[in-house]
């Protein structure tokens, strides 16, 4: 026979034992609730697309392009066409960063998310390749085969970024490293024609595409 601890409540309030018990167990499935969301939403984000590729600001860096390729039509030396596209760059990269900003900011998006972070890995890259190349293409006076290098590296890395971003977006890529491929093997005449072809008209053709099937 148990004796009886006048201190022990349990004996005497059997159901309010149970609700402590049950009152401790909901903080820790709260927990385990919470981690698992946190989970499937990590989950989802990775699997995503990243989206914010800006549709009219490609439009916009497009017929930037244009110009920089109407004036380095008329520049005789070669040195000074190369600085011509060399302006061109930190431009296209200022536009494309603030309508990437702005796109991301519509459709409340992060542009640090896992796709955001994927994408502009793979990008970059390519991209101070081609700068560091582009160097020594110049020390080395292979004036013509900087246009191929270009828009080799760039469409390789629109292909690579794309990979983790909506369909269309490598395909630019592709179209680009075919540019690129084409103006290694043709008359330096020919190279400013292709930079204006591709870096102006592709911009403007799959800018105009990304902006009306996903948003600008």
């Amino acid at each position: 026979m148990p004796e009886y601890d006048p201190h022990d409540m349990s004996s005497i309030h059997p159901l309010r034992s149970r609700d402590s018990e049950i009152e401790s167990e909901a903080p820790s499935l709260h927990g385990r609730a919470m981690d698992n969301l946190r989970f499937i939403r990590e989950t989802m984000e990775r699997a995503s697309s990243f989206t914010a590729v800006p549709g009219w600001g490609g439009v916009a860096i497009g017929v930037t392009a244009l110009i920089a390729a109407l004036i380095a039509s008329r520049v005789r030396d070669e040195h000074e066409w190369m600085w011509v596209w060399a302006w061109e760059l930190p431009l296209a990269l200022l536009i494309g960063g603030w309508t990437m900003k702005r796109k991301a900011g519509v459709a409340q998006l992060k542009l640090l998310s896992a796709p955001g972070r994927k994408f502009t890995l793979s990008l970059t890259p390519p991209l101070v390749a081609g700068a560091l190349l582009s160097v020594a293409l110049a020390r080395a006076g292979a004036y013509d085969a900087l246009p191929g290098t270009w828009m080799l590296l760039y469409g390789a890395g629109v292909v690579t970024g794309g990979a983790f971003s909506v369909r269309v977006v490598p395909v630019m890529g592709l179209c680009f490293m075919g540019f690129g491929a084409l103006a290694l093997f043709i008359p330096i005449e020919w190279g400013n024609f292709l930079m204006a072809a591709g870096f102006g008209g592709l911009h403007v053709v799959f800018g105009t595409i990304i902006a009306r099937r996903h948003g600008g």
